[in-house]
């Protein structure tokens, strides 16, 4: 996944981290499944789905297929029932299947349609935990620092590389993001 010139500052550093734990990983052959976007569909993978959010209820039921992959960026803060549907997500999962996920933190209030929950990285791993997924191999990654928090209070702001800091402010996390392997 590659940062376009309209990727909003607060993503540069996340869709090269996510894209950086997938690389690894025999992702050319996976069929993957995107929850609502469809930032990943040109990464190589065998098979490639994309449903949109708030149409597919991730909350409600598992789509009937199983995936060797499903991308969830910047959904699970939407949802109110998060436990549901990433025990949806996990029973989606074929066995051995991976879970990449990112949520905001410190990012103001979007309701689209409704704004519920935020995680740091230590609850996100632990959430998915809850959710099926065993503690130990989930990964995590976050980035943020205050100038970028600041700016995006009044809205997302386009990365400007010659004016935008990438520099990580761990106490200040504007995204965090996990990959979670299902038990083979």
């Amino acid at each position: 996944m590659k940062s376009t010139p309209m990727t909003t500052w607060s993503r540069v550093v996340m869709n090269e981290a996510c894209a950086e734990l997938l690389r690894p990983l025999p992702h050319r052959e996976f069929a993957a499944l995107e929850v609502s976007g469809r930032a990943w569909q040109d990464f190589g993978f065998a098979s490639y789905r994309s449903v949109d959010f708030p149409a597919f209820d991730l909350c409600a039921d598992p789509l009937p297929e199983r995936f060797d992959l499903v991308i969830a960026e910047q959904i699970f803060e939407h949802l109110l029932y998060p436990y549901r549907a990433g025990r949806n997500v996990h029973a989606m999962l074929r066995p051995g299947g991976w879970f990449l996920i990112s949520v905001p933190f410190l990012v103001k209030v979007h309701n689209y349609p409704i704004d519920c929950t935020r995680w740091t990285e230590l609850g996100l791993k632990h959430f998915l935990h809850e959710c099926g997924f065993p503690l130990a191999p989930i990964q995590t990654g976050s980035w943020g620092n205050r100038a970028c928090v600041t700016a995006n209070f009044s809205g997302w702001v386009v990365y400007d590389p010659e004016s935008h800091d990438l520099t990580n402010e761990p106490e200040f996390p504007y995204h965090v993001w996990a990959l979670a392997r299902r038990d083979p």
